[in-house]
């Protein structure tokens, strides 16, 4: 049995109001736990988790937002800025038509520009663009048994094979790790699947109640809820 992702999880300062931003850009119901119920593409959920630590680094992942048109385009900027976003720097070249903003507690996400012919048919969240080696993207192909559907120029993608959103690693060279990631994958597994997990390339980083925290080999941080029902 491989792993089932559960969720992308932000550490976020005030879990409440960010969980509002997210649920009014995508559109999302909120359930009373302000996790975000998915909608018919992406197939998880997104939690918002408190944590103390403040964010101090551009995050290692990030939701690329799709848009149909030019119009669609400016309106989902406009529609990020009106529930607190902004406008974000991280080195985008000025001729490049994507829009980089953050949301309320500075968590980076891109709305594409039309056309992009790599999102086509992703839905609205197209990706889950993250940072990793090809090995991250080999590794997560096992783990949820996603098939690999980009592997050129040291960078990859998965999907899951009902279609939906792209989860991508971009390549060398890497950000540095800086504190705990804010932005990371929740699984949902078996101990045996942990054990499994490991032998694929994970580290274990740490464990709490009914938590596994682990690393996988581009050292990102993910979590995985264990199933008490299977051993």
């Amino acid at each position: 049995m491989t792993s089932q992702l559960f969720a992308v999880c932000f550490a976020a300062g005030q879990p409440e109001r960010l969980a509002r931003f997210w649920s009014g850009l995508l559109g999302w119901e909120q359930a009373e736990d302000g996790t975000l119920l998915p909608d018919e593409d992406a197939g998880f959920r997104i939690r918002f988790v408190a944590t103390g630590e403040p964010k101090s680094s551009q995050n290692r992942a990030h939701f690329d937002l799709t848009s149909s048109s030019l119009a669609e385009q400016e309106r989902t900027v406009a529609r990020a800025l009106e529930l607190g976003g902004r406008h974000c720097d991280v080195g985008q070249l000025p001729e490049e038509e994507h829009v980089v903003l953050a949301d309320p507690e500075g968590n980076e996400f891109c709305v594409i520009e039309p056309g992009n012919k790599f999102l086509a048919g992703c839905g609205f969240v197209g990706a889950l663009a993250g940072e990793g080696l090809p090995e991250a993207g080999y590794f997560w192909s096992a783990a949820l048994g996603w098939p690999l559907v980009w592997d050129q120029d040291e960078e990859t993608a998965i999907q899951a094979p009902r279609g939906g959103p792209k989860f991508t690693w971009g390549g060398p060279p890497l950000m540095p790790k800086i504190g705990t990631d804010r932005v990371r994958l929740e699984l949902t597994a078996t101990a045996g699947e942990v054990d499994r997990l490991i032998s694929l390339g994970a580290t274990p980083i740490g464990a709490e109640p009914g938590h596994v925290r682990l690393a996988d080999p581009s050292g990102v941080d993910f979590s995985v809820r264990l199933d008490p029902g299977h051993g």
